[in-house]
């Protein structure tokens, strides 16, 4: 079976093809610091047969948070748990990766009085209300951050971490310098894709500075930010061609921002991105992953067998069930269906959907980290009532607009 079969990356060893991607997990303790939930649900993970485990985002800044309940990594204060968590997560030859990031303007209006972002551009229409309008980084803000970033990724590596994720997607701060739309500055950091993708390429030199050669660093980008004038498909593989020759080790395809959410929307039978991975394949000689959409086997060894991704990237099957790896490698599984929540009121599901179906599932991350069972169900009220418990009224306004 191809899943089970190992990958070299740069000298070192993935013991299969599954990627647990990256899910936000919301359950830090009072000052944004990982806690006990944090070892039981990455060791369940573990348990569960994956090659590599990608954490939730981690944050390199308390003052910038995407939702509450973020991991927050700024010193080493923290160090004995996050080495904890590194030593139950690595378990089995696990790869255990911590995926690193920054908001910027994606930082609601419960979490940031003032966000930052490349520029003073507001969200659009539909999610302004949402969001407090960001204002324009100081080109000493920037480096700052950069060094964030690098001094987060150092930390992981002491604490025992195998790897580390650069979020360059889903309109997070690193997509956000990437995307002409967001990205207006007239210094270094800003016009043609070169000096757009700068803040990304210190971020990576910063942390392969600190890190060595053979710590693998991977990067989850945007295919396309599918719309007009954002980061397009283009301009995404020359990205990718240029961080290849820089030495990244790995690159999971992703697409969308909150805006125009392709990475959370879809059926069962789609396999999101493939397209695209196989364009990136034709010009770069490096690992890729395609996450979103695969839920039978079939589909997974088909991919793989094309050469299509090296490797199947999984998120929200694993909150439903944490074993499914190793059930998918000793055949007695074959298909997980995720369903789409609904509170019976269908305006009500059009504006608080997809942020519904993110607090159900963190809901079964918790159940897992408390060694509960998962409830499969398709009834939204009890995530609606904690997103209304946790934002305010304000919940209950678009956080993401409907693919079109």
């Amino acid at each position: 079976m191809k899943v089970s079969e190992p990958l070299e990356l740069n000298g070192v060893t993935l013991k299969n093809r599954f990627f647990k991607s990256a899910m936000s997990e919301t359950m830090a303790k009072g000052r944004n610091q990982p806690g006990e939930k944090h070892i039981r649900l990455y060791h369940e993970w573990v348990r569960g047969g994956a090659g590599v485990v990608v954490t939730g985002n981690v944050m390199v800044d308390r003052n910038a948070l995407g939702e509450p309940g973020n991991v927050v990594i700024e010193d080493e204060k923290d160090m004995d748990m996050l080495k904890r968590w590194a030593e139950k997560g690595t378990e089995d030859d696990t790869h255990l990766w911590m995926q690193i990031n920054h908001p910027g303007k994606q930082s609601p209006k419960t979490m940031s009085k003032e966000p930052v972002s490349p520029s003073a551009i507001p969200m659009g229409d539909a999610l302004r209300s949402a969001f407090n309008p960001p204002r324009a980084l100081a080109n000493d803000e920037v480096k700052s951050i950069v060094e964030r970033y690098v001094h987060t990724a150092e930390i992981a590596k002491k604490a025992g971490f195998t790897g580390v994720q650069i979020h360059g997607a889903h309109g997070y701060l690193v997509n956000q310098f990437l995307s002409p739309h967001d990205n207006r500055r007239d210094d270094e950091y800003g016009g043609n894709l070169e000096n757009r993708m700068r803040f990304l390429a210190e971020i990576y030199e910063g942390m392969r500075r600190v890190l060595g050669e053979a710590f693998p660093i991977s990067l989850k980008l945007n295919s396309s930010d599918f719309n007009r004038d954002g980061l397009t498909e283009a301009e995404s593989l020359i990205v990718v061609e240029k961080m290849s020759e820089m030495g990244l080790d790995l690159i999971e395809i992703s697409g969308g921002n909150y805006e125009q959410p392709k990475m959370s929307t879809g059926t069962d039978s789609e396999v999101f991105f493939l397209d695209y991975a196989q364009k990136l394949k034709e010009k770069v000689d490096i690992p890729v992953v395609v996450t979103g959409g695969f839920r039978s086997k079939e589909s997974m060894e088909a991919a793989l067998k094309k050469g299509h991704t090296d490797m199947i990237g999984i998120a929200r099957p694993m909150a439903l069930d944490p074993l499914l790896p190793n059930r998918i490698m000793s055949g007695d599984y074959e298909k997980i269906t995720t369903r789409r929540l609904t509170t019976g009121i269908k305006g009500l599901d059009e504006k608080v959907g997809p942020a519904v179906g993110n607090v159900y599932y963190a809901m079964q991350l918790k159940r897992i980290a408390e060694g509960k069972g998962t409830q499969q169900h398709t009834n939204a009220w009890r995530p609606l009532l904690h997103l209304i418990a946790t934002h305010g009224p304000q919940a209950l306004k678009p956080k993401r607009r409907k693919r079109k």
